[in-house]
């Protein structure tokens, strides 16, 4: 073996290669970290078999069984009465190591009520989108969180969750999701949008989000009920203009905690520079 193949196996086995052309710079291409990203709604932390039982530590069990480096919470409550004035948000961080933050969409039951985004990486920063809806609309106000992290000195990348409308009409939802593809054509960075769309894979909503983002899956495994589930509603969504590879993606079949079943999808982003 000749020591130019030798040296470009070496390199390579590093995960980084080059490509060198007589009387041209090299090239650096790579594929970055493996990303681990879970989206979870808890329902409060509420096991449907038992009635108005709070148990966070079977929501805590199953995230950290995941190992995900990115986590998305929905129906997380924070300081209310029914949930007895635990700080739901922090205690579910606290227990996992996971920097958080909360995004609360509404005051609720003396408390508050929304959405956290879990962290292994450092959060920069952070914001609230408050997402539209009809004129006259008077149910549940509904958001956008999002959070900015760092995963290596090359690449930041924009992580948000959702929770749709979910009204039998979804014109929420429509005006809710093109919102979303607007919004993302402001900043053009790697951007992950993970969350409960109360939306199936092949409707109006989600057809309008396919414009700018793309499912970890295809003809997506069920997520609800959690017993004989019968449609996907929850979803991975990468930015179509970024470089992501998803490696895989499954539905974790927990049928005790909540009233979905999570998703996990393990990506990389390919990057050159």
């Amino acid at each position: 073996m000749n020591f130019m193949l030798l040296r470009y196996l070496l390199i390579c086995s590093l995960s980084v290669c080059y490509t060198v052309s007589s009387g041209q710079s090299s090239k650096k291409l790579t594929e970055g970290l493996p990303l681990k990203v879970m989206s979870y709604n808890i329902h409060h932390a509420n096991p449907p078999s038992k009635d108005s039982l709070i148990d966070i530590d079977a929501i805590v069990k199953v995230i950290r069984a995941a190992d995900a480096d990115l986590v998305a919470l929905q129906e997380v409550d924070q300081l209310t009465k029914r949930s007895g004035k635990m700080d739901q948000p922090k205690l579910i961080a606290e227990k996992l190591g996971m920097h958080y933050y909360f995004a609360k969409a509404m005051d609720y039951d003396d408390g508050g009520y929304g959405q956290v985004l879990l962290s292994k990486y450092p959060i920069r920063s952070t914001r609230i989108h408050r997402l539209p809806a009809v004129s006259g609309f008077k149910g549940e106000p509904r958001i956008m969180a999002e959070i900015y992290v760092q995963l290596d000195q090359h690449t930041e990348i924009r992580f948000a969750t959702v929770h749709l409308d979910a009204q039998k009409d979804e014109q929420n939802r429509v005006l809710q999701a093109q919102y979303i593809v607007d919004n993302l054509k402001k900043k053009a960075m790697p951007s992950i949008v993970a969350g409960d769309f109360n939306a199936t894979e092949d409707s109006a909503p989600l057809t309008t989000l396919k414009e700018s983002l793309s499912p970890t899956c295809a003809n997506c495994p069920f997520t609800i009920p959690v017993v004989n589930p019968k449609k996907a509603i929850d979803f991975i969504m990468l930015d179509k203009a970024s470089n992501w590879k998803v490696v895989s993606h499954q539905v974790i079949s927990e049928k005790y905690a909540s009233d979905h079943l999570p998703i996990l999808s393990t990506l990389t982003l390919n990057r050159e520079r």
